[in-house]
């Protein structure tokens, strides 16, 4: 099955996903575009920083209403929230469980409104070693008291994979186990992925894709325009649909 010229590949969330365009193949852009070429553009809309109370009125903007045809059809959506959220109090980041669940009902909701056949997936916030985090944070200038907590950031992965099983969407679940020591593993400061974490974490999102959207992985995608073998070489405009050039 082939996309559209305007079909997109759209991941939507806090610095995690923003940092998944680092240079070279540290994070899962480079790895999703590679894949996709030719198939979906894949597009990136991270935001440092913000939670789920100040994404809200970022996805209204990002999904189109239905009626507009111009708009690019998001085919594949991830949402990736919670890590902001968790922040314990006094931070500004932090928004109530309750709260956070709500939100994440609205953005599935507004996106299934919108654009009905866009395959949603969910990905959970990663655990937190505090340890890491706590030496990070104390480390500036001036230090930093700890943000976070290992259980309470559990519990906002583990809203989402509820909301996720509830409503049959694809769930990508980011975790260490009950050893917050593991983490340091797939993060360099307790919190974000490193290279070898966003490796897991994009074989994880193919897999998922595999098993629950098949029809959007992209070894089942065909091309968005032929292979140059297929042109018609003496009249291209026959096979693009097109008027010869002058």
């Amino acid at each position: 099955m082939a996309a559209n010229v305007q079909d997109v590949f759209m991941l939507v969330g806090d610095s995690l996903t923003q940092g998944g365009w680092a240079p070279g193949d540290t994070g899962i852009g480079q790895r999703l575009a590679h894949a996709y070429a030719r198939k979906l553009d894949v597009l990136n809309r991270g935001y440092s920083g913000y939670n789920t109370e100040w994404a809200l009125p970022v996805v209204e903007q990002c999904i189109a209403q239905r009626e507009d045809e111009r708009a690019p059809k998001i085919r594949v959506l991830t949402l990736w929230f919670g890590a902001n959220d968790a922040c314990i109090k006094p931070s500004p980041q932090h928004v109530p469980l309750e709260k956070f669940e709500a939100n994440i009902r609205k953005m599935i909701n507004l996106v299934q409104s919108r654009s009905p056949d866009t395959r949603i997936l969910l990905i959970t916030a990663p655990p937190v070693n505090t340890h890491q985090r706590k030496a990070d944070l104390e480390s500036r200038d001036p230090p930093v008291p700890l943000d976070r907590l290992f259980e309470t950031s559990k519990q906002y992965a583990d809203a989402v994979r509820a909301i996720g099983e509830e409503l049959g969407l694809g769930i990508l679940w980011v975790a260490c186990g009950e050893d917050e020591a593991a983490f340091s593993d797939f993060s360099p400061d307790g919190l974000h992925l490193n290279e070898r974490g966003y490796e897991v974490l994009y074989d994880e999102l193919i897999r998922v894709i595999s098993d629950k959207y098949p029809e959007v992985h992209h070894d089942n995608l065909g091309f968005v325009f032929p292979p140059w073998k297929d042109i018609d070489w003496e009249h291209p405009e026959r096979t693009f649909g097109t008027s010869k050039t002058v």
